[in-house]
């Protein structure tokens, strides 16, 4: 028999306040889309700088700049620029900053490790220009693994790579670039990685204390930490815990996903945003809550099309929780 309109209200009057109270069992229809509705960011968020590559042949800075904005982009990686020439850094800076574009990183992927000493010390003093040039341009900062010792790749896997030997050169490599170039707003950071250190949100934390620097800050691939089927199947507590811990510092992040091909052994494989196990309704709504807007760059894509497919799910999922983009 249907309840009568009084009986009805009273009863969800009362299952409300049991709710309230803590009592288990008790759930109303509906209020787990309510809370993901109150979580989703409508409250205390801020606009996601969303960026990605750009395609084609672009020569002029503002070409460059619009070519984001046509994409609805508003965060890029940074052009092909040299530490010398002060005339077009100044003419990148001053368009992306006229077009609401921010820099979000200048990416320096070389093995600061490398076995070879030569090979090393060149490695060095190209993060080093790096984050130089970051600081110049108004980037956010400049990133690079921290290295490996292997010598198969030079981001390969090494027993090594998560040894206290190797956290205490990542930890003098970060001192010596930032040291090195004393920048007054860009940041340097590692890019987490699952087969060296940083390989967590408390390693990353444990070398932020270490580093004692300033200037040293994180860089979030959150698919990067992925290496066992516990993360892979964890993706939102994973997240969790590296906004909680790592939050204040994080000043840029990758937008990619991961698919798990099921054989013999574990393969994980990155695809576009919203086609593997990613959530990323956790992600961007813990990425609008940062006071500071870090930017969600997408990255390793083979192509433009997939590019576009990627930046619209975002765009769209982000449209469903009630955030917006710059």
């Amino acid at each position: 028999m249907d309840p009568t309109p009084a009986s009805r209200r009273r009863f969800l009057q009362v299952v409300a306040l049991a709710a309230a109270a803590g009592v288990p069992g008790l759930r109303v229809a509906g209020a787990d889309s309510d809370d993901a509705r109150t979580r989703s960011g409508n409250r205390g968020s801020r606009p996601i700088r969303l960026g990605g590559p750009v395609f084609g042949k672009l020569e002029d800075p503002a070409e460059i700049a619009l070519a984001h904005r046509r994409l609805g982009y508003s965060a890029a990686y940074c052009p092909a620029l040299k530490l010398g020439d002060a005339a077009r850094i100044r003419a990148t800076s001053e368009a992306f900053e006229r077009n609401n574009v921010v820099i979000a990183e200048v990416g320096r992927w070389v093995n600061l490790l490398d076995a070879d000493a030569a090979k090393r010390a060149a490695n060095l003093q190209t993060v080093t220009d790096g984050l130089a040039l970051a600081d110049e341009v108004g980037a956010r900062c400049c990133v690079d693994i921290a290295g490996s010792f292997g010598r198969q790749e030079w981001y390969g896997p090494h027993p090594d790579n998560l040894s206290p030997r190797f956290f205490d050169a990542a930890v003098e490599n970060a001192r010596k670039i930032i040291d090195a170039v004393k920048p007054r707003r860009a940041k340097f950071a590692y890019e987490m990685m699952g087969w060296a250190l940083p390989d967590s949100a408390d390693s990353c934390l444990k070398m932020l204390r270490a580093v004692d620097r300033k200037a040293f800050a994180v860089h979030l691939d959150p698919c990067n930490l992925v290496n066992s089927p516990r993360r892979f199947h964890g993706f939102s507590a994973m997240l969790d815990e590296c906004f909680d811990k790592l939050g204040r510092w994080i000043v840029s992040c990758h937008a990619k996903d991961l698919v798990w091909d099921v054989e013999m052994n574990i393969h994980f494989r990155e695809v576009r945003p919203g086609a593997g196990a990613m959530n990323y309704t956790t992600y961007l709504n813990r990425l609008s809550r940062l006071p500071h807007a870090p930017p969600l760059m997408l990255e390793h894509l083979p192509n433009a099309e997939e590019y576009d497919k990627g930046r619209e799910y975002i765009r769209e999922l982000g449209g469903k929780l009630g955030l917006s983009f710059a």
